[in-house]
């Protein structure tokens, strides 16, 4: 682990990051030495960081310290947090705050091979994922929500749940963006209430407009997504798993997703 470029795993308690959650993070998957798509999760920090008005250090700096991680860690997660800085007790920021960044490595997990191949099953969440527009998107520190919605699937049959937000509206799954295959369009639900934009998101939009299939980003419901012909969850460190099944409803043609997924897959 970095700490501000240096080996450590120790932080001041008054780290406005373990406060107050006052931060961002991205994760990132390490393979044979290279960090995938990293070019992309440091534009996504940086934008949250601007979002939330914290100073995020230099993309320079930034790469410079992940090749050195790869050099002694090629494989694995590979998590970069920024927070605020140390401040003094209080919510309001200080003015002259120093930011923190760090770097966290740890093994990837090892999933089943057939949630790829074969889909997963997945529940819908009670929990539900309170409305702020001014955070919507961001990958922020607050992630209290998915913390007890995660909670919920303790069955080894569940792989994933999926979070409404207050109005019933389909957001995300709990560590995964969602989309839904219906008419030939491609649909997943619009961000700008809550939920996490991740950048396998991005990378399935800009493969779809590529490919010049149609891509719609609204409100989705529950009711409509029983209706697609296929559904797929997405991020950064499982790369794309179909679902077989959420609820009594379950999918078994997953032609589309498996090419969807080999594709972004070749492109690395």
């Amino acid at each position: 682990m970095l700490i501000n470029g240096l080996s450590s795993d120790l932080i001041s308690i008054r780290d406005r990051g373990l406060l107050y959650g006052d931060g961002v993070f991205r994760t990132l998957l390490a393979r044979n030495g290279i960090a995938l798509q990293r070019q992309l999760h440091l534009e996504k920090i940086r934008n949250d960081c601007v979002r939330l008005g914290i100073v995020c250090p230099a993309s320079s700096l930034l790469l410079a310290e992940l090749d050195g991680i790869l050099t002694s860690h090629p494989n694995g997660i590979i998590k970069l947090i920024v927070t605020r800085g140390q401040g003094s007790r209080g919510y309001a920021p200080p003015h002259d705050a120093q930011p923190t960044h760090i770097w966290d490595v740890s093994t990837a997990p090892e999933y089943p091979p057939e949630w790829s191949r074969s889909g997963v099953r997945v529940r819908v969440c009670d929990i539900r994922l309170s409305e702020q527009p001014r955070l919507a998107g961001i990958k922020h520190l607050n992630r209290l929500e998915n913390v007890l919605a995660a909670a919920e699937c303790t069955d080894s049959e569940i792989s994933e749940g999926l979070l409404l937000d207050t109005q019933s509206r389909v957001i995300e799954g709990t560590r995964s963006n969602l989309f839904l295959l219906r008419d030939g369009c491609l649909i997943t639900p619009k961000l700008d209430r809550c939920g996490v934009a991740g950048v396998q998101r991005d990378r399935v939009l800009a493969y779809a407009q590529e490919q010049g299939i149609a891509v719609q980003i609204r409100d989705v419901m529950l009711a409509e997504v029983y209706l697609a012909e296929a559904l797929f969850l997405v991020n950064s460190v499982i790369g794309v798993w179909p679902v077989r099944a959420l609820n009594e409803r379950s999918w078994s043609d997953f032609s589309f997703v498996s090419r969807l997924a080999a594709a972004l897959e070749q492109r690395g």
